[in-house]
């Protein structure tokens, strides 16, 4: 079974992983040993996974069209399933003030959630024509931006209204999308094999010699730490050949789930591993 997701704790201690086998499982960062036991309470694979800014809240969203909110110390469910989408939710992310939980689903919305009473903030934010893979906050938690159908697209997270037109320049589906820490550029990975930098505030493309180019014909990307410390972050992620592993992390003990490819966190990795 494979993992779709993980995320680094604030603190860098741990590290949390989602999976098809609709489980949770929080690692050691250290010594790679798993904590506890694994999560449980989706029916359906877990696609995406986040802590709170404080470190205390698990977020998950899953394949069974519902976003789960757990107790990081305990691994205990907290509350009931925040229910609302209408199709597999592909992602979450929680605001900077940790008040809130955004998630985008195959529905092509983006919903709003109250993190402490789990009840839905507004109407659904409507404007993808395809199924929404990637959502993220601005660091000052006033703009949601979110990916699908080969676009990108900024939203107010107070009102739930687009800002200015659409992002485009990618050749292929967005996958992945994340703002850098000033607010001021928003990074894309896309199926084009290219991972682009947009302006924020005008969506124009920033000027550079060529994209980011993967050279590979299949590339996971979780972005968010390219834009953040390795302490604070999630880290990219980069489906490998479990025979390339060992060769590449500087760790006694891997995180192993028992399947034929592992997406391993590579946030230590950037150092020494060109993009390209």
């Amino acid at each position: 079974m494979g993992m779709m997701s993980i995320a680094y704790s604030p603190d860098g201690r741990r590290i949390i992983s989602g999976s098809v086998d609709k489980t949770i499982r929080i690692w050691d960062a250290e010594t790679g040993a798993a904590v506890g036991k694994p999560l449980e309470g989706h029916t359906m694979g877990v696609m995406s996974i986040a802590y709170s800014p404080d470190g205390r809240r698990i977020i998950s969203g899953s394949f069974d069209k519902t976003i789960r909110i757990w107790d990081a110390e305990t691994g205990a469910a907290v509350g009931k399933p925040l229910e609302g989408h209408f199709d597999h939710v592909w992602s979450v992310a929680c605001s900077p003030d940790g008040r809130h939980i955004i998630s985008g689903s195959n529905d092509t919305t983006i919903r709003i959630w109250d993190i402490k009473t789990g009840a839905a903030v507004g109407s659904p934010l409507v404007g993808h024509s395809g199924p929404v893979e990637s959502v993220a906050y601005s660091p000052d938690a006033r703009h949601i931006v979110s990916t699908s159908d080969g676009t990108i697209r900024v939203w107010d997270a107070g009102t739930g209204a687009a800002v200015g037109k659409h992002i485009e320049g990618h050749r292929g589906w967005v996958r992945s999308v994340a703002c850098s820490p000033d607010g001021r550029h928003i990074v894309s990975a896309s199926d084009d094999e290219t991972i682009r930098i947009w302006d924020a505030k005008t969506g124009a493309a920033v000027p550079m010699t060529r994209p980011f180019e993967s050279g590979m014909p299949r590339l996971v990307l979780q972005l968010a730490s390219l834009w953040r410390s390795t302490r604070t972050g999630c880290g990219p992620s980069l489906a490998l050949p479990m025979g390339n592993i060992s060769s590449l992390h500087p760790m006694t003990r891997l995180f192993k789930s028992g399947m034929s490819r592992l997406v391993l966190e590579l946030a230590s990795l950037w150092r020494g591993i060109p993009w390209r």
